[in-house]
Formats: structure tokens, C-alpha cells, sequence
């Protein structure tokens, strides 16, 4: 059994030195750049770039830029929620940075139509109908009673003072004080005019022809 841990653990090692080996042989590039959408005007933020060989990866920022330390010949790949998915290949004898503009083309997906009834028999929509419950005669007398036009003008003719008229009032009464104040009180029991005026009305008889 040690025996076959022992040629097991080898054949990992091995492997992994092969792997290790071939990929030193590449060159690291600095690669970085801005994801668009189809309007090139704003970045897609969120949008994974992913190396699966490597597994390694990054993410775009809220500005759509990114950036990471990629290999030659590393085959990339670039999704994003709402995007198709995109393929790239980083290419050989570039320099140590590579900076690249990518734009997303909108997946849109067409479901299909569903559609929803609220019973899932016709049988059952008719026995449904069939067991609803007429409104009686009084309730629609009574909705139209509430709702007459004379009987809502009475309501609100009779509503009381609300806050607002309540300070109308009390501002109005305040001005006509303080205009008055320095005016006399005037009382027509007092008045000569208002008396010669009643003299006059008993004279011409006005109060007999009211009778009449």
C-alpha cells in the first residue's frame, strides 16, 4: 500500500513540474482593460474575466475596467449577467502590458407565453360564478343615498371649523381689533342720525304697510 501511495504521489509531482515548467516558459502579461456595452459609452461593471486552465480571475470594477497577470496563449473567458459570453486568446510577442477595449453584445432571452387562469378547470369557473353572492337592492339604494350630490353639499355645509379656519378667523378678528383701537366704540341707541331716520320711518308709515 506504500508502495502505491508512494507511485501515486510521484506521478502528481511529476505532473505538476511538467505543467509548472511549461508555463514559466511563457511570458507574464500585464493585461487590463474596459468592458462596454453596445452604446461604447459606459463600463460594465461586474463582468468576470477567467483564465479556467489557470484558474485564475478577476472582476471589472463600476467603471468597467480590469486588470490581472495573464500568459501567452492563456485562452480567456468573459461573462457577465444580461451579456453573451465572450472568447479571447492573449497573443504572443506583445509586450509586458496588453490593454484592450471589449464590448458585450445584450443576450435577450424570449420565454415563452404563459398564460394563467384562476381556476385550472372551466368546470370549476362556472360553479364559481354560479355561487357568487348577489348584492341585495339596499346596498345599492344605500351607496346612492351616500353618494347624492344635495346630501354631500349638506355634509360639508355642516362640517365644523378646522384648524385652518380656526386661524382665519382668529387672525381676521385680531387685525380689526388692532385697526379699531384707537377709534371710538360706536352704538346706534346713541346715534342722532340713525333716531331722526327711525322718526322718519314712523311718519311715512313704513312699519303699518310691513303688517299689511
Amino acid at each position: 500500500m506504500k508502495h502505491v501511495l508512494a507511485g501515486l504521489f510521484g506521478i502528481l509531482l511529476m505532473s505538476y513540474a511538467f505543467v509548472s515548467f511549461g508555463q514559466v516558459d511563457k511570458r507574464i502579461i500585464q493585461f487590463s482593460g474596459i468592458v462596454v456595452g453596445e452604446d461604447s459609452t459606459s463600463g460594465v461593471a461586474g463582468v468576470h474575466i477567467f483564465v479556467p486552465k489557470g484558474g485564475r480571475g478577476t472582476t471589472s470594477n463600476p467603471y468597467g475596467y480590469f486588470s490581472m497577470p495573464v500568459l501567452e496563449k492563456d485562452s480567456l473567458i468573459i461573462s457577465a449577467v444580461g451579456y453573451e459570453k465572450m472568447h479571447l486568446i492573449i497573443p504572443e510577442g506583445k509586450s509586458d502590458n496588453y490593454t484592450v477595449i471589449i464590448e458585450l453584445l445584450a443576450d435577450t432571452t424570449f420565454l415563452p407565453e404563459v398564460e394563467i387562469y384562476p381556476y385550472p378547470t372551466e368546470e370549476l369557473l362556472k360553479e364559481a360564478i354560479l355561487a357568487l353572492e348577489v348584492p341585495y337592492q339596499y346596498h345599492y339604494k344605500n351607496m346612492q343615498q351616500s353618494l347624492d350630490q344635495a346630501m354631500l353639499n349638506k355634509m360639508y355645509r355642516n362640517l365644523p371649523m378646522n384648524a385652518g379656519n380656526n386661524y382665519n378667523y382668529y387672525v381676521n378678528q385680531q387685525m380689526a381689533t388692532y385697526n379699531s383701537r384707537f377709534q371710538t366704540t360706536s352704538i346706534p341707541l346713541l346715534n342722532p342720525f340713525a333716531w331722526g331716520e327711525f322718526i322718519k320711518s314712523l311718519k311715512r308709515g313704513d312699519h303699518k304697510k310691513r303688517k299689511k
